[in-house]
């Protein structure tokens, strides 16, 4: 199996929070989705099996029209065998019409990742998003109308202004609406974002650590309370609806990145296409590479392992990293030793997080990390 996602960098406004790449400028959008097209053409042999999930991400894969997201999805049909069981779109609550998802659903988009990070009209405005509350809302009612089952949506937590009763308000409505899955996502603050200047400046004071984690201990019991697993740090999903696309990756998958910004990972190297709009339309026009390549060591492997590993609800499988990692196999165990009780579960065949471990799960991967670079 293997996952293609495609980079869609184009937004209304700039989120005060956000450091992926992504223009407001709108000019370029037919230039930037003729050159993924092309990109797909040059990168048709990168994966070796059928693809099981695609994944259109940003930005704002919603602000594309109809016809733009449809030749995508028909380029990549003539380049690659599709055997897709979910088609991720994520999109803006205000981009959401019903007209937009019949045609969305004409095309095969089956999952829908709604960006509502708030049901609060003033933290929506603090954030600088282009939606407001009752869009927040509308945009769920009509996407459940439509008939998408499959629905996500996305929500912060972990900054100054939320209150703890904003917060249980915001996972009502998730309950309220039996939103079969979430990404609960904690504050950030990236220094080259406009939240980053306001807390250098002193305009924006972060929350404490400890409320911070209040918050998640408060998130994290209430969606257990509502039937959600949380099968990795950040993600909720009722029973059989986790992403298949982000699961596949959290296993090892091998997925295409396409469009600038995109990442792509084949198991021994990896690769990240130039983040600029029209570097990338003029590299793809003449026929040049828009990425970079890595290759992965050995070490590489096996700290990108235990990192995402850790983070999920299956954790560490004892089995799969002695054979993958034989070299680090004892390593692991004797470092990760300290941390079993309180923090980590030792199974007869797993490591896994405890609740409390979550919220030190950077701790206990640097703990784990091999950061000596020998060759390998």
């Amino acid at each position: 199996m293997a996952g293609i996602y495609i980079h869609i960098p184009f937004c209304k406004k700039a989120c005060h929070y956000c450091n992926f790449h992504f223009s407001t400028s709108l000019k370029s959008i037919d230039a930037v989705v003729q050159s993924i097209k092309t990109e797909i053409s040059k990168q048709s042999s990168y994966l070796k099996e059928p693809v099981t999930t695609i994944y259109f991400g940003g930005g704002t894969p919603s602000i594309l029209n109809t016809s733009l997201l449809e030749s995508i999805l028909a380029k990549l049909e003539s380049h690659f065998s599709l055997a897709t069981e979910e088609i991720t779109l994520e999109c803006n609550p205000d981009d959401i019409t019903f007209e937009k998802l019949a045609e969305w659903n004409r095309l095969g988009i089956n999952r829908l990742s709604i960006g509502v990070q708030s049901f609060h009209e003033h933290h929506l405005t603090w954030m600088n998003r282009s939606h407001n509350a009752e869009q927040s809302i509308n945009s769920i009612k009509w996407a459940q109308k439509a008939g998408f089952e499959n629905l996500t949506i996305d929500l912060i937590f972990g900054f100054a202004g939320l209150s703890k009763t904003e917060l249980k308000e915001n996972l009502r409505v998730v309950q309220k609406y039996a939103i079969p899955h979430l990404s609960v996502y904690g504050m950030t603050i990236e220094p080259k974002t406009a939240l980053g200047h306001q807390t250098k400046t002193g305009q924006y004071l972060p929350l404490p650590e400890a409320e911070a984690n209040a918050q998640m201990l408060m998130i994290m019991e209430e969606l257990d309370r509502q039937g959600y697993e949380q099968y990795e740090i950040s993600n909720y999903a009722m029973p059989k609806k986790r992403a298949l696309h982000n699961s596949n990756y959290w296993q090892g998958a091998t997925y295409l990145g396409l469009g600038p910004g995109a990442h792509s990972f084949n198991g021994t190297s990896r690769h990240w296409n130039i983040a600029n709009n029209q570097k990338y339309i003029k590299l793809i026009q003449q026929g040049q590479p828009v990425y970079e390549v890595e290759q992965l060591s050995t070490i590489d492997r096996y700290n990108e392992y235990v990192m995402i590993r850790l983070r999920t609800i299956e954790g560490i499988n004892l089995d799969q990293i002695e054979n993958l990692f034989p070299a680090y196999f004892n390593y692991f165990i004797q470092n990760i030793r300290p941390f079993i009780g309180k923090h980590v579960q030792k199974t007869e065949s797993s490591y896994r997080l405890t609740q409390k471990g979550k919220f030190i799960t950077d701790l206990i991967t640097s703990a784990v990390f091999k950061v000596n670079r020998e060759s390998d």
